[in-house]
């Protein structure tokens, strides 16, 4: 009997802590990954830069980036002139939809997972998204993916010829932030090689974070309930 071959999954990778994660988990468990990164017009270039790092270093099979320039769109502050809120605690973080929230991004990223994975024959996309610890984004949450789940079947080739089907992974979905720093932890990921800085401080040594936007306050207090030091450098 023929060896089975590895089953082939594309895990989303932007390059942040929780895409870190999710790329070391999909390939825990068993899967050949193909990363995939997204230009999507986003105002900092070290968002790409660290998705480089984490795809290198995390494993992956190959790494493609693909443009689509959201900031053709605008309406959001990780595309265009609109100031990045700040805060002073992540208690401070209000429960409605942010302005670093992108438009319809999941959306869009899903769907060209779908295809890249049609392509390739495989049936599973990894997804670093996190309802728990998040900042009020709506395609984060289970709903979201059990939907584009229902979708990608009616909307592949794939699907309609031979019914097959595709499963969205999201292996944090459930986690706070300071279980996704103990998981990196267990699955031996550098979050060093990581950014999750919404507003970095420009012309610094890789980009030195912020320390006060959402994302950066949620990764900060993830590591501080984990009793861990975050290994990125902070404007602090």
């Amino acid at each position: 009997m023929e060896p089975q071959a590895q089953p082939i999954a594309v895990c989303l990778v932007s390059g942040g802590m929780d895409s870190a994660v999710c790329l070391a988990q999909a390939r825990r468990d068993g899967f050949l990954v193909h990363a995939l990164s997204f230009d999507y017009g986003q105002r900092h270039a070290c968002e790409l830069e660290a998705a480089a790092r984490v795809a290198q270093a995390g494993g992956a099979s190959e790494q493609r980036v693909v443009r689509v320039d959201l900031s053709a769109l605008g309406g959001s502050a990780l595309t265009d002139a609109i100031p990045v809120p700040k805060s002073t605690s992540a208690e401070d973080l209000g429960e409605c939809v942010p302005v670093t929230y992108v438009p319809a991004r999941n959306s869009i990223f899903l769907c060209v997972a779908l295809g890249w994975a049609e392509v390739l024959g495989a049936s599973d996309i990894y997804i670093g998204v996190n309802a728990v610890d998040y900042s009020g984004y709506p395609d984060c949450r289970p709903e979201f993916l059990r939907a584009f789940e229902a979708m990608a079947v009616l909307a592949t080739q794939a699907g309609c010829e031979t019914g097959a089907t595709f499963r969205v992974r999201a292996p944090l979905m459930s986690l706070s932030k300071r279980e996704i720093v103990l998981r990196a932890e267990e699955l031996g990921v550098d979050l060093g090689l990581t950014h999750s800085c919404y507003d970095p401080v420009p012309g610094s040594p890789r980009s030195l974070a912020c320390g006060a936007c959402d994302a950066c306050l949620l990764r900060l207090k993830g590591f501080a309930l984990a009793g861990r030091s975050d290994p990125v450098l902070y404007d602090l």
